[in-house]
């Protein structure tokens, strides 16, 4: 059973007037992220909670798709007393969602930031098991707010229960319902989901070589994984990010290599670098921009989420600041 909560929204502007971008996230987590000065091996570590918040892909773009002034629904599978948690606090940061019933425990993952290295360790369970029933129900739901909007974004893991081919199925059932679907996933369930079609597939590294079984660290091997996706009809863009050298986004129009801007102080973290990368991109995709201009705001913001500690929201300033910052270099 599924139900809707309608929370504020974080930003005004001309995008409020349009549908809302719509994200699935199957596997979400409510995020306890704790400090300690240093880590030590022996003894007890005592720890000062730092912040308490919702995980999970399509939330986390859910999210900062609000953070950018657009519109976004997300669409989460809730169980338990910690899917109840989680709903309190979508609900208390105004993110607008539907929780989808499911009858195992949503999960809870631990961030464990060292204030002394400023490094992060995160630790995440697998999460819940979910049975046939509850992913045609999740299904059902994204097929009926899929009708009303112009972009569904798919990120994050597939939960234990669900078959391989279950994103295929999600693809399916968002190009019924007419709008394009933008994937952001790993492991079997992005093959099977790329056999079937996406309108824009984002991959890092290890994505991509995963897809191609050889190392991917420069353009040249980002383009010919692209290359790969375009002419086998895997999607009609691809997005292949190579860490601190930029990404490369690829279209029947040509190739793309956008570069990452010189960084106003030192990164900290990749972790949400994804997440916000797909954000701001789907939301100038949604305000008619471009895939390259769209592409250069989300390398813009991949780098400025570097200079956050692991979860904690980049600074929408400091991502617009750096975009005219992204220097890019075309090819056909």
């Amino acid at each position: 059973m599924a139900h809707h909560t309608a929370g504020t929204r974080n930003g005004a502007g001309v995008l409020d007037r349009t549908p809302a971008i719509v994200t699935l996230t199957m596997n979400p987590t409510v995020d306890l992220c704790w400090e300690v000065d240093r880590l030590e091996g022996t003894g007890k570590n005592r720890a000062r909670v730092r912040s308490v918040g919702v995980g999970g892909g399509g939330i986390n773009v859910a999210r900062h798709v609000g953070r950018f002034g657009g519109r976004a629904n997300a669409v989460h599978t809730s169980g338990g007393e910690v899917g109840l948690r989680l709903n309190r606090l979508l609900d208390e940061e105004g993110i607008d969602h539907v929780a989808v019933d499911i009858d195992d425990e949503t999960r809870e993952a631990l961030v464990l930031f060292e204030t002394g290295s400023r490094h992060s360790y995160h630790v995440v369970p697998p999460g819940p098991q979910l049975h046939e029933g509850e992913g045609e129900r999740c299904l059902e739901v994204l097929q009926q707010l899929a009708r009303r909007s112009p972009y569904v974004v798919v990120s994050g893991s597939l939960p234990r229960g669900l078959p391989d081919d279950y994103y295929a199925a999600v693809a399916r059932q968002v190009k019924q319902a007419g709008a394009r679907l933008i994937l952001d996933t790993s492991g079997p369930a992005l093959r099977a989901a790329l056999a079937e079609g996406v309108f824009l597939f984002r991959c890092n590294r290890t994505e991509a070589e995963s897809l191609t079984s050889r190392p991917v660290t420069t353009f040249e091997d980002a383009r010919a994984l692209n290359e790969h996706l375009l002419t086998t009809g895997a999607t009609e863009i691809a997005v292949t990010t190579l860490g601190a050298l930029g990404a490369l986004c690829s279209t029947s129009d040509g190739h793309t290599e956008l570069y990452v801007p010189p960084l106003p102080g030192e990164p900290i973290s990749d972790a949400g670098a994804g997440d916000s990368m797909v954000a701001a991109l789907v939301t100038r995709l949604a305000a008619g921009d471009d895939p390259v201009s769209a592409c250069a705001l989300g390398v813009a913001t991949a780098a400025a989420a570097m200079l956050t500690p692991s979860t904690e929201p980049f600074d929408v300033d400091v991502a617009r600041s750096l975009r005219s910052r992204v220097r890019t270099s075309s090819s056909d």
